[in-house]
């Protein structure tokens, strides 16, 4: 498709200067946004960030916000008196920030939120909305910042402006006019602030229910499940500094220098400290080679840093098996030097499980480990060694281990092999899921989950004077199917794009359709807008770099890290509109006109006051006691972390959990592959920043899979040849297929039998019932699939 141009799209911002009663001004010339192009194909980078990421960081700035804006958001991202970023949710270094605390894909994140691109009730008129279901991903999200409430009313073909009271009292009426509480959904992005999460879930179990998905479903719901299940809590266990002072760091099925960049700087530390990496990972990253850091002079004009020491790339779905196999030669070896390889002492104050995980592994076939790798003996034993000799290790993974239908089997044997050696609770060593989303942690711990415990329910009940109620909600994949059996009329998501960010796309899509009112509290545009319920509201929000002005005063909101770490964030940008409003203040305005003055939760007090909120949190949530005294500080508060502050493990027993499971892993059928959907580098979960990923050196297009250049030979296909991309699954009524056109084949080397491809575009690949056992989460890195030439 060559390049294509659109009318009416953008407003230009004057200034930065605050100024609520500023009108929009009339829309300004068209903005060409490029979509897809013919793909090629480059070399492969063997680093990351260096000058290029400085290059490009600058160039989408610019583009996005103009020079001095451009100069006022990324000299405040990240620092102490400025904003947290809206990417991913790697945490800072306490004690001291860098001038350019960020990276390249935080910087990308920021310019498309802080841009001076606008999308007006002008832009709604000009465009109907079957004509904006023919754009891409990328071209509605380079539109800009939606700056009216809209709303696209029965039968319409174009949105249309709507007041906020309208809106609100339109949403309260459906709401109150349900038949049952739990015919409504509440979804929540990662990206939602802690005071805007507490009073959403506040609301939804005001009204009755405990629908409350959330994106952390569909990514570390598997990690959170088999932390509680093995330490008792579902977090990490190390900071930053651990992670600096740790003899071994195992990255397993992440990709760090495109999900995770300032992660980078930490293993370049940790590295210079001594430590050795190793990566395990089915696709060899740039981020997982070498490592540039733009901030160091010597980075700079030398090669960089080594990251890998090893680099073990495990077959997809292997991972499991990688880990029972070194705990079978942890085992042979402990038997060999009784004393010297297992922590008994750690295992008998701390432990059960250990004789029948051991007897399990006692059994293990080391072959059936190496089938199921994808290694040889030699990177198995040097793995082992490695182990052995370490004091001080550390297990990093995200998706690559909680998208396989065993990924909590996957992630209990990597806490077993931890718990062998007694590296919980120590300095320098533990578990460390690295979340994705800003704030996504900090979301579950102000209450969005559809199975908060009693703990928290009966203290929310206790501070806020409600009813909250005790049945379970509905997860993502639960209330895709409510909706797809008329079980639900409203569905409200707060951020994200829901659409696009869950499975079958098909599916959902004809769920969401058959809602009476779907809501979206959005930032830009997104495919979810466009496929929505008979009635569809946009109300336009504050992002990050919003300054968040309510009842006169500047408001501040709090996010936790990765690592359990809790600080302020605060904006300053002037907002592109006075008519969008704070996700505090659209939640608390909507219940108050909902619920009345006779509510017991002071609706608009919360609003004008969100210190108000975190006094609340406070009395509720252990670890946030004198919150607002305590996120003042410099670098905010660490929550508790009982395994990590004092081998406490609030297991049912009181005691980690070694747990045995029969060993999984994923053949590759003949004539078919094995399939992951993973990030380009050009793209933020759902947000597409560009058609290239420069690490992979793919350009031009993202509709691409990567297969092995022996698959591709054996299936007699050749790279560059068009190909359909077909699912199979098994069910009880035989073979299911999912089907998706137009894709190119790129030669790769990922491991022989399996392949790769970028999400949205394969979502249609994966059945909504394809989930992972224990945390209904979809499973999107093994999808057996066939290619089949155009």
């Amino acid at each position: 498709m060559g390049n294509m141009t659109t009318t009416g799209s953008r407003q230009d911002i004057p200034g930065d200067g605050y100024s609520p009663a500023t009108p929009p001004r009339p829309t300004a010339p068209e903005t060409t946004v490029a979509e897809p192009e013919e793909t090629s194909v480059h070399h492969v980078k063997t680093y990351a960030a260096g000058i290029p990421a400085v290059a490009v960081s600058m160039q989408r700035g610019f583009t996005q916000m103009g020079p001095f804006r451009t100069a006022k958001t990324f000299l405040e991202l990240n620092q102490r008196h400025g904003f947290d970023c809206p990417g991913c949710a790697w945490p800072e270094k306490p004690g001291g920030r860098k001038p350019a605390e960020f990276c390249e894909n935080g910087a990308k994140a920021v310019a498309e939120e802080a841009t001076r691109r606008t999308v007006t009730p002008e832009f709604f008129a000009t465009h109907p909305v079957s004509a904006l279901r023919e754009r891409s991903e990328y071209w509605l999200s380079q539109q800009g910042r939606i700056t009216h409430p809209v709303i696209l009313r029965e039968g319409a073909t174009h949105y249309e402006p709507i007041d906020w009271d309208s809106a609100y009292r339109m949403i309260a009426d459906e709401l109150t006019g349900l038949d049952d509480p739990d015919r409504a959904v509440f979804y929540t992005s990662g990206r939602t602030s802690n005071e805007a999460a507490f009073v959403y879930q506040l609301f939804a179990r005001s009204m009755g229910t405990n629908n409350l998905p959330d994106c952390s479903n569909m990514c570390h719901e598997s990690s959170g499940h088999a932390l509680s299940t093995t330490i008792g809590i579902g977090k990490g266990s190390v900071t930053v500094l651990d992670i600096e002072n740790a003899d071994l760091i195992v990255i397993a099925g992440q990709n760090p220098g495109t999900n995770h960049p300032r992660m980078l700087s930490i293993l370049g530390d940790a590295k210079r400290n001594g430590a050795t990496i190793v990566a395990v990972n089915p696709m060899p990253e740039a981020g997982l080679m070498r490592f540039r850091d733009p901030q160091r002079v010597g980075d700079i004009l030398s090669d960089g840093t080594d990251i890998a020491d090893e680099f073990l790339q495990v077959r997809l779905g292997g991972d499991m098996a990688l880990f029972r196999g070194l705990a079978a030669l942890l085992l042979r070896d402990e038997k060999r030097a009784p004393g010297t390889v297992f922590d008994h002492e750690f295992l008998t104050e701390y432990c059960d499980g250990l004789d029948d995980y051991l007897a399990a592994v006692e059994q293990t076939d080391l072959d059936e480990v190496l089938e199921a790798t994808g290694l040889t003996m030699e990177q198995l034993e040097t793995f082992a060694r490695l182990w052995e000799r370490s004091e001080r290790t550390i297990v990093c993974w995200a998706m690559g281990l909680t998208q396989h239908k065993h990924a909590v089997a996957t992630i209990e044997e990597v806490s077993n092999a931890l718990l062998l050696r007694g590296m919980i609770g120590k300095p320098g060593a533990g578990v460390c899921p690295v979340r994705g989303h800003s704030n996504v942690q900090g979301d579950r711990t102000m209450g969005i989950w559809e199975q908060m415990p009693e703990s928290f329910l009966s203290a929310l009940d206790d501070e806020m004077g409600i009813t909250s109620p005790r049945d379970h909600g509905w997860d993502v994949v639960d209330s895709i199917r409510a909706m797809r059996d008329g079980k639900v009329d409203v569905f409200m998501s707060m951020g994200g794009n829901f659409l696009s960010a869950t499975p079958d796309t098909d599916a959902t899509r004809a769920a969401l359709e058959k809602c009476r009112l779907t809501v979206q509290v959005s930032t830009k545009l997104n495919a979810s807008h466009l496929h929505t319920g008979t009635t569809n509201l946009i109300l336009p929000t504050l992002g990050r770099t919003d300054r968040d002005i309510r009842g006169g005063k500047k408001q501040q909101v709090s996010v936790e890290d990765s690592m359990g770490s809790v600080h302020l964030s605060r904006g300053s940008l002037r907002p592109s509109s006075d008519q969008m409003r704070s996700e505090v203040g659209i939640v608390c305005e909507l219940a108050d006109v909902m619920f009345g003055a006779d509510h017991p939760v002071d609706w608009l007090g919360l609003a004008a006051d969100y210190d108000r909120i975190r006094d609340h949190v406070s009395r509720i949530v252990p670890g946030c006691e004198d919150f607002n005294t305590r996120v003042r500080q410099p670098d905010g508060f660490l929550l508790p972390h009982p395994p990590r502050d004092a081998r406490e493990f609030p297991t049912e027993s009181g005691r980690a959990q070694i747990t045995t499971n029969d060993l999984v892993w994923l053949p590759t059928p003949p004539g078919r592959l094995i399939m992951q959907t993973l990030r380009s580098h050009d793209q933020y979960n759902t947000t597409i920043y560009g058609h290239d990923d420069r690490y992979r050196g793919i350009k031009g297009n993202r509709r691409v899979v990567m297969v092995n250049p022996s698959d591709i030979e054996a299936m007699g296909l050749a790279a560059g040849q068009r190909v359909s991309i077909i699912s199979e699954f098994e069910t009880d009524s035989g073979v299911e297929e999912r089907r998706v056109d137009d894709f190119v084949v790129v030669s790769y080397p990922t491991p022989p039998g399996n392949a790769a491809a970028y999400y949205p575009e394969t979502n249609p690949l994966v059945p909504l019932d394809f989930v992972a056992a224990k945390s209904n989460t979809p499973v999107s890195k093994g999808i057996t699939v066939r290619l089949v030439a155009a």
